[in-house]
């Protein structure tokens, strides 16, 4: 039974995520938590209660009731959260477990199921693990072992935390104008109320949560921007400094304060969960996902003492990241996508084998600085739009992202942010191919690739990766949820690049 995806479990609620399924999973993760719990070898054992929460979906009440009803006969107990964007439910999981209800960017007709174990995503072994008991109908514990569930409202300190957290970046945001499209979504309880608490003056768009996300489509691109972008560059017409206040010494002079600032320093546009970010330029333009990925990882890994600072990103992730890194005195390791925390873990693991790890040994435990060791520690981890700041947190994270990004805009700018980073076209085009062909077509590309560049680098560790002496490169990989292989490319001349490495999938998708 394969029920979990690159971001658990997710589909239309008709015939997929359906209550029925809820009470299952409800079931099975509460016989693998006691089962954990028995468990006396299991090291750093959170405790046997569950965070519940969901987004904003129409369909969110009735599969919380499922989920809690499974949970509860699964015997652990429940701790009912309400709405909570996802990096909430996140934080108020560690030292216990979480089931965040979401579909994030998915269109409404969609609902999901993550989990979570002591702030971090279950990794593959536990949702394997889970799905085994769904598909065995784990039966629910003896009847003196079912819970009644209880309420908590975790929002309210995890946007402390956030705020605290941010305020060791940059600059006070004093009057600085942000504009925040929380598309009906769990963002509008949270990005905005921690801007303005740490001295933002925040416009909002669609920032009522409402499930049918009748203001834009949920997943935040440049298309379903366009009343942000538009917003943005309308109101920054004509405007010198935009976002920023008249007596911050950047603007044109006067007596200061919020009500004299003219248009805006930059905008943000989250999806439905919170856990994605984008930002917009005071022109209106969306900043490539890569560029904000390149400015924090650059960041953090300047700010760091430790000898060995390491980045953990995805195979689609831009160079632009690596050499900002390498310019900062790190290094970039890659995983799958969907598995920012396995990549955490996989780097602290190897670490502490070497004997490079400190005594501490923890990635992106709650109030440390990340991996507490001399030499190794990984300082930051994300793919395109989704940032887990290890040093607050080992989940992703739009909301932190949003608070520490605007504090280093009210300091350097963003424009002065995003100059060292070299940005090079980008393209990703997909190509047809049927489910069953992906595998052999990866394997003849596998060779066939390395075979029409020689001159690159290669690493197949996920997909083909080609790297070349000019930063340029290209990945080929079969997608997980749709028919197609997927290339991604960066490169002064991208289009002649992807014409090539098209051409090449084509015929290995046509031979398999």
């Amino acid at each position: 039974m394969d029920l979990f995806g690159t971001a658990g479990i997710r589909g239309g609620v008709e015939d997929r995520v359906t209550p029925s399924l809820a009470l299952a999973v409800g079931r099975a993760v509460g016989a693998e938590i006691r089962s954990r719990t028995d468990d006396s070898t299991a090291a750093s054992t959170p405790e046997p209660t569950v965070v519940l929460a969901r987004d904003g979906r129409v369909t969110g009440p009735a599969l919380a009731a499922a989920m809690e009803a499974g949970l509860s006969a699964g015997g652990v107990a429940v701790r009912r959260a309400g709405q909570l964007p996802t990096p909430a439910l996140a934080y108020a999981s560690r030292g216990r477990y979480g089931v965040m209800l979401t579909a994030s960017h998915n269109p409404p007709t969609d609902n999901g199921i993550k989990l979570f174990r002591d702030g971090t995503e279950f990794d593959r072994d536990a949702e394997r693990a889970v799905e085994s008991r769904v598909a065995d109908e784990e039966p629910v514990a003896p009847w003196d072992e079912w819970t009644e569930p209880t309420r908590t409202d975790p929002l309210g300190d995890y946007l402390a935390a956030v705020r605290e957290y941010a305020a060791g970046f940059g600059a006070p945001l004093d009057g600085l104008r942000v504009a925040v499209d929380c598309g009906n979504g769990m963002s509008a309880p949270a990005t905005p109320t921690v801007l303005r608490e740490l001295g933002a003056d925040v416009v909002t768009l669609n920032g009522n949560v409402d499930g049918h996300f009748p203001g834009r489509g949920s997943k935040p691109t440049p298309e379903t921007l366009a009343d942000l972008r538009a917003f943005v560059a309308d109101a920054n017409e004509g405007v010198e400094d935009p976002g920023r206040p008249a007596d911050d010494g950047r603007g044109a002079g006067g007596d200061g304060g919020a009500d004299e600032t003219e248009g805006f320093a930059f905008g943000i546009g989250h999806d439905g969960d919170a856990d994605r970010i984008v930002i917009v330029d005071a022109d209106g333009e969306v900043v490539h996902e890569d560029t904000v990925l390149a400015v924090l990882a650059e960041r953090y890994t300047r700010a760091s003492d430790a000898a060995d600072p390491v980045v953990v990103t995805t195979p689609n992730a831009s160079g632009r990241i690596d050499e900002r890194v390498r310019d900062a005195g790190g290094r970039v390791e890659r995983v799958r996508l969907g598995a920012l925390h396995e990549g955490i873990a996989a780097v602290r693991e190897d670490a502490s084998a070497a004997g490079a790890l400190g005594e501490a040994g923890t990635v992106g435990e709650a109030g440390a600085a990340g991996e507490v060791g001399a030499d190794t520690r990984v300082v930051f981890a994300a793919e395109p739009w989704k940032h887990i700041h290890v040093a607050f947190g080992g989940w992703i994270d739009g909301v932190t992202s949003a608070a520490v990004l605007a504090r280093l805009v009210a300091d350097e700018g963003l424009n002065a942010l995003r100059g060292p980073v070299t940005e090079r076209p980008y393209r990703k085009v997909s190509v047809a191919c049927p489910d069953d062909a992906k595998e052999p077509a990866m394997d003849r590309l596998a060779t066939a690739l390395p075979d029409a560049f020689p001159d690159a680098a290669v690493d197949t560790d996920h997909g083909v990766r080609l790297e070349f002496d000019d930063a340029s490169w290209t990945l080929v990989r079969p997608s997980g949820t749709e028919p197609y292989v997927r290339v991604y490319a960066e490169s002064d001349d991208v289009d002649a690049l992807v014409a090539e490495v098209e051409a090449v999938v084509e015929d290995a998708v046509a031979d398999a």
